[in-house]
């Protein structure tokens, strides 16, 4: 028996999507919204950085879909598909950056998480962050461990 291979996620933001190779080997794609600004790493760009990661920590176990979250915590409060602003929803996978570049990726709150905005999931629009259909954060979330290596890619 062969043994099993490291989960790892690869975000192509040119394609707008999120590969997950899980511990089998097993290849899952699902689509993303990277930032409208582009990519970078400057803090208040509201870019998405590139380079290496680690999920530092997973937030919203057992809340429900759709949740709305403000500062990581939970507001108890379901999101409605009109509601206005960028909306952090369902769960958070806050991550860390690895390289000198993008050491400071966990201090500018920069997450995959699931969205009010799935409309535009599949083209950049995000302030920064990964976002993901919420059904697909929910399912994502549950695969991956804190440690979990990504790479974010231009």
């Amino acid at each position: 028996m062969q043994p099993s291979s490291p989960q790892k996620i690869r975000v192509s933001i040119p394609d707008q999507i999120l590969e997950l190779t899980d511990a089998l080997g097993m290849l899952v794609r699902y689509p993303v919204s990277t930032s409208a600004f582009g990519a970078g790493v400057e803090p208040g760009s509201h870019r998405t950085p590139t380079g290496r990661f680690v999920v530092a920590e997973k937030i919203g176990h057992r809340a429900p879909a759709g949740m709305i979250f403000n500062s990581r915590l939970p507001t108890g409060q379901l999101a409605g598909a009109d509601d206005p602003g960028d909306l952090i929803l369902s769960r958070i996978l806050w991550l860390d950056g690895l390289e000198p570049g993008n050491a400071n990726t966990r201090s500018r709150y920069i997450y995959i998480h699931g969205t009010n905005h799935e409309d535009d999931i599949g083209r950049p629009a995000s302030h920064g962050c990964v976002r993901m259909r919420n059904a697909d954060i929910l399912e994502l979330y549950e695969k991956v461990g804190e440690g979990t290596p990504v790479e974010i890619v231009e």
